[in-house]
């Protein structure tokens, strides 16, 4: 089996809130029909508006969502119907063959108002790295010291880091990475319950240096998008 992962663009004048509950209503059948496994849907929608200002854009338009999935074969022959089923939910996709590391693994959580959807909220990052470094040094940086930077310094409940092996699509962004993290809904607004210092300044600016100096060793910030989004699995229809 591989994984996907799947950026996708909304058509143009169409809300954010309206395109999440169009393709939350049937892309995840549309996958499992054509072959996929573990549907994941990630999407902008109301929920997760207050974490905007946490957006970092290089994509513009940036994705309105991401599609993650496995299947037998992401070769291009046997990618037809799923293509087709991302293509009919989306003005344009880009897609990647990745390789996933869980680092933290998602704990039985308090079941969500919506169906489906995850406690809390998942900062989507897809993220490039440094063009001054090898790809061999970035992921030694990130796997070596940076992992245990990410977990010591931020109240994250769920960390998947996704290595991107290579792009499936023409057109995908040249990214390396596509990493996705989950917190507690008061971590959109509140830097404290995000770098895990609720009432501790001291350590909220030291969590804060340190994740940032962390992440300058190996990402080129201009070519990254961190785009807030509200978690929904799909796993059932397997």
């Amino acid at each position: 089996m591989e994984k996907v992962v799947a950026a996708l663009w909304a058509p143009e004048g169409e809300s954010r809130e309206a395109y999440s509950a169009r393709i939350l209503a049937s892309l995840p059948q549309a996958l499992q029909a054509a072959g996929a496994h573990h549907v994941r849907l990630n999407v902008r929608d109301e929920t997760v508006a207050p974490a905007e200002q946490l957006t970092q854009c290089w994509q513009a338009p940036q994705q309105a969502a991401v599609a993650q999935f496995w299947m037998p074969s992401s070769n291009r022959r046997f990618r037809a119907a799923v293509d087709a089923a991302l293509a009919s939910h989306s003005t344009r996709f880009a897609a990647w063959l990745v390789c996933e590391s869980t680092i933290i693994a998602p704990e039985a959580r308090p079941a969500s108002a919506q169906p489906g959807r995850s406690t809390g909220w998942a900062q989507a990052s897809f993220i490039s790295f440094r063009s001054d470094m090898t790809r061999e040094a970035a992921i030694s940086h990130w796997h070596s010291h940076h992992t245990r930077v990410a977990i010591e310094t931020q109240a994250n409940f769920e960390y998947v880091q996704n290595l991107i092996v290579k792009p499936l699509t023409d057109d995908a962004p040249a990214y390396d990475a596509f990493v996705e993290e989950c917190f507690a809904l008061e971590a959109m607004t509140d830097p404290s319950a995000f770098f895990d210092a609720v009432g501790n300044e001291e350590k909220l600016a030291a969590n804060q240096t340190a994740m940032m100096d962390s992440c300058a060793g190996f990402i080129d910030f201009s070519r990254i998008d961190i785009v807030p989004t509200s978690q929904f699995d799909f796993h059932y229809l397997d």
